[in-house]
């Protein structure tokens, strides 16, 4: 397909839009852009993006992407409540740090494991439920979804390791979400790449001040 044809896909789907998928569309956008602010509303905005994002993966067979929301939407959860407890803390405990060397290594090597077994997993749906069809591309699906299952949790605890994963999510999720021809949900990720640069940027600025300050 042609850049032009590609872009009146992205034009002509635009205008079709529906009101869910618009909500999904800002509710993520603000997710992120409230996340490279370290403000609390990152959270309720990623829960809802998480409920509008549940039919669209369902229906585009990205089996993996429909399972991970659901975890997305445990660790939204989850985020919010840690970063509430820590502003309400007297030393506002939820800052900024960074993953040891030995804790990256770890948490590398887990999530390559949970990548391998997550892709088995979803390569034998089909034999668990009549009716469904086979996933699409389930190794790349499970890529990208344990890579964000881990992203998730190292932004809950505010770790700024959390954008590496994001960035190789975004790079990762733009090619497969093109290849599916969900030309929006590619696009939309293509801004995530550049969100994710200026996130990292912005969060290792404010560990760079409160180490001066410290």
């Amino acid at each position: 397909m042609h850049l032009n044809e590609i872009w009146q896909e992205i034009v002509g789907y635009s205008s079709q839009i529906n009101i869910w998928e618009l909500i999904g569309l800002i509710s993520g956008l603000l997710a992120v852009f409230f996340l490279i602010k370290e403000s609390i509303w990152t959270w309720p905005s990623g829960i809802i993006y998480v409920l509008v994002s549940f039919v669209v993966f369902w229906e585009a067979r990205l089996y993996g992407d429909f399972l991970l929301h659901v975890f997305f939407l445990v660790l939204n959860i989850y985020g919010w409540a840690y970063w509430i407890k820590g502003n309400n803390s007297q030393d506002n405990s939820v800052v900024i740090t960074q993953l040891s060397l030995k804790q990256a290594l770890f948490t590398l090597g887990t999530t390559m494991i949970g990548i391998f077994i997550f892709a088995r997993i979803l390569i034998g749906i089909p034999n668990l439920f009549e009716g469904v069809d086979p996933p699409a591309l389930p190794y790349w699906d499970s890529t990208t979804s344990i890579l964000s299952v881990t992203g998730m949790w190292l932004t809950a605890r505010k770790k700024i390791d959390n954008w590496y994963y994001w960035f190789a999510v975004d790079v990762l999720a733009t090619g497969i979400y093109f290849y599916k021809e969900l030309y929006f949900y590619a696009l939309l990720y293509l801004v995530y790449i550049g969100m994710a640069v200026a996130g990292y940027r912005a969060w290792k600025k404010t560990m760079t001040l409160k180490s001066a300050i410290t």
